[in-house]
């Protein structure tokens, strides 16, 4: 029995009762707020409070920052330890002296480099109740938000984006830690507004943090959940949420957050396109009140297929001249497809000599552990597990001895293999820190030499800046399978939600192509847009919450029929609320009844209320023929009936008074004869239905 409440004193339920037993639908209204944590919508960080639960969906790391420092190199480098110094004009503070150092015109800090992670400003952390994680890409803030901030949470991601998750932090941490810097710069933040672009354009520089340690990863990585796609999650009583496939990267999600009468889908970081990844489901986010969207692709001008060919190319043509091949890369994600496809063209190429070098703390758990989680796969991948085979072919390739991986370039076996004309893939894509810086410096006055920029996170000419004047060739192939504008717009409209969410700079053209009008996201829903560090009141109020009705006062019930297929009863009943879960139960005897009082008035007691409890209640229109023959029988029989607009209105001439029938109401306005007026109510009375 599904029992829906219609607004009435405290004392009285007006009950709807449709099929499922013991349900209520209580009307309330609840405001949705969202708070946006972070400027990059690739690596997005929002919350939001519903129903007294308040989620953080994603907590994706600022990287960008690390471009402003000056790159830690595996062995001292000569060439760095000797750039010039550089001194604001007019400024002479001897703390600020060593800090920045200029490279062919542009100025670096000389330390070790700091992230932006969210802040804790306009939300305080403790408080966050969940966190979702889309994927292992936006994971990176974690230990910032869970470590020493109070937070006691639960965290829930997906097994391959915890496992993989696990494998970006470590690399990041150990890229770092491998080449300690000896002092740290931080006086160049107080004179900000005297430094060249672009360190005085940095955002916020004082609330940047250095890297944290292996301790606080494996203590943030201790809180995660592992979920199962579709896999319905209940938080707290309050809502429930669900991860799908977001297509993007193994085990990438989207998420489904749901009452029982309100729907919010959170899209981050999906594609469409056919790669390794299982396929996009796009059922379970159709219709949703509520549409975040965020994680469009970051480079919407190229497409994935053209970047990925003109690297094959460009790979195959700096071989055959002699030259190495550098890619700086995650150690998961793109770079899988990289093995598989630069390998076959190698092989078509005549090349198949050619060794692949892949370098990274997490190289060897990266490629064994991409092999064993075929359910995440797509399906033409998960077929080839039944043969069986590996999914992926980098496993071939490692046993033939084509793709060999090392911890670092000073591991054992390393010196041993390496020999050139070689394609090396490592990180770290900002060189800034790994092996990656090694490798430009060994490689960067060979004109022959290629660097091969495929990661989009990063523009590659400032990722290159502090290594200029630079002979080998650079060559930008971002590669990036995330939704671009057209094929958003159609999910959308497939989609139809009520209400879209999503970055303001998705509803305008890229800086890089400001005349390219179609590269907005167009659609005829209503959009709100939003920046970092601003707080959204959602068009989602919450009108309804279920109540549950226990059996022994449901016996009480005595449904009167009023028309077919809808009865109405009253009830009286004790709420408890418990873990956001409503329910109605006897009122038993002797039960402790609140007392309350506001400056000099009273509030009614339980006792109040019960005592005034009528014993009959009234539904249905007013037959106006019908009233007019009791009153006539009462002896008024002067009464003229005009019909308005809104209802009726009926004048007694000789007892000077007016009855104003409307559908919802009737007034009666009889100049103060109080025994008028309730003679003319109880007449009333009697022509309405009781129950």
């Amino acid at each position: 029995m599904n029992v829906y409440v219609v607004a009435y004193p405290p004392t009285l339920l007006y009950l709807v009762m449709h099929e499922s037993p013991g349900k209520i639908v209580v009307y309330k209204a609840t405001t949705l707020f969202e708070y946006c944590l972070s400027s990059d919508p690739n690596r997005p960080c929002y919350v939001l409070r519903f129903k007294e639960i308040t989620l953080m969906l994603d907590c994706g790391l600022a990287t960008q920052t690390v471009l402003n420092f000056l790159p830690l190199p595996l062995v001292p480098s000569t060439r760095l330890n000797n750039l010039p110094g550089w001194m604001p004009r007019d400024i002479s503070d001897p703390q600020l002296e060593g800090e920045l150092k200029e490279c062919c015109g542009r100025v670096f800090v000389d330390s070790a480099p700091e992230f932006f992670p969210p802040q804790p400003k306009i939300i305080d952390f403790s408080e966050v109740d969940v966190i979702l994680i889309s994927n292992y890409l936006c994971m990176l803030a974690l230990p910032f938000i869970t470590e020493g901030t109070g937070f006691a949470g639960v965290v829930y991601a997906t097994e391959p984006t915890l496992q993989i998750g696990r494998l970006f932090l470590e690399e990041l941490v150990q890229h770092i830690e491998q080449t300690p810097k000896a002092t740290l710069a931080s006086h160049w933040k107080e004179h900000l507004h005297v430094l060249p672009p672009p360190l005085c354009d940095s955002q916020k520089p004082r609330s940047w943090k250095h890297i944290y340690n292996m301790r606080a990863v494996n203590s943030s990585l201790a809180r995660i959940q592992m979920v199962g796609y579709n896999e319905k999650l209940d938080v707290y009583g309050a809502v429930g949420v669900m991860a799908v496939s977001s297509g993007y990267c193994l085990g990438s999600s989207n998420w489904v957050i749901s009452s029982h009468y309100e729907k919010i889908t959170y899209v981050s970081g999906s594609s469409t396109l056919t790669t390794h990844p299982r396929p996009m489901d796009q059922t379970a986010l159709k219709n949703a009140n509520v549409l975040i969207l965020t994680g469009l692709t970051q480079t919407p001008t190229a497409n994935p297929d053209s970047m990925l060919g003109e690297l094959c190319m460009t790979v195959a043509t700096t071989l055959r001249c002699g030259g190495n091949v550098l890619i700086p890369c995650y150690p998961s994600g793109v770079v899988y497809d990289l093995f598989e496809c630069l390998s076959s063209h190698l092989d078509n190429s005549g090349m198949t000599t050619i060794p692949m070098f892949f370098i990274s703390p997490v190289a060897d758990t990266s490629l064994a552990y991409s092999n064993i989680l075929a359910e995440w796969l797509s399906t033409a991948k998960q077929n080839k597990v039944y043969l069986p085979e590996e999914p992926f072919p980098h496993a071939f390739l490692v046993r033939n001895g084509r793709l060999k991986h090392f911890k670092h370039i000073y591991t054992e076996g390393f010196s041993t293999d390496y020999r050139q004309p070689c394609v090396v893939f490592c990180g770290h894509p900002s060189l800034r820190f790994g092996d990656a810086v090694h490798f430009v410096e060994l490689w960067g006055s060979n004109v022959l030499n290629t660097v091969v920029f495929t990661e989009p996170d990063f523009p590659y000419l400032e990722a290159l800046a502090p290594f200029q004047p630079l002979s080998m060739k650079a060559v930008h192939c971002p590669i990036d399978t995330s939704l671009n504008f057209t094929q958003a717009n159609k999910l959308i409209r497939d989609l139809k939600p009520g209400t879209l969410v999503l970055p303001e700079s998705y509803t305008q053209p890229p800086v890089t192509a400001p005349h390219r009008i179609d590269l907005v996201v167009e659609t005829d829903r209503p959009i709100i847009s939003f920046k970092r560090d601003e707080v959204l009141t959602l068009p989602l109020k919450r009108k309804q919450g279920r109540v549950e009705l226990s059996p022994e006062l449901a016996e009480f019930l005595l449904p009167n029929e009023v028309r077919t297929g809808v009865s109405l009863s009253t009830l009286t009943g004790s709420l408890q609320v418990k873990d956001n879960k409503h329910t109605l139960k006897v009122l038993e005897e002797g039960e402790p009844k609140a007392v309350s009082t506001v400056g000099k008035k009273r509030i009614r007691l339980v006792e109040d209320i019960l005592n005034k409890k009528p014993s009959n209640y009234t539904w249905g229109s007013l037959d106006i023929d019908e009233f007019i023959q009791k009153i006539t029988q009462e002896g008024i029989t002067d009464a003229k009936v005009e019909q308005v607009a809104s209802g009726y209105i009926i004048h007694l001439q000789n007892e000077d008074t007016l009855i104003q029938v409307e559908d919802s109401s009737t007034h009666i306005f009889c100049e103060g004869d109080e025994q008028l007026r309730l003679r003319l109510r109880n007449i009333l009375l009697q022509c309405l239905n009781k129950f």
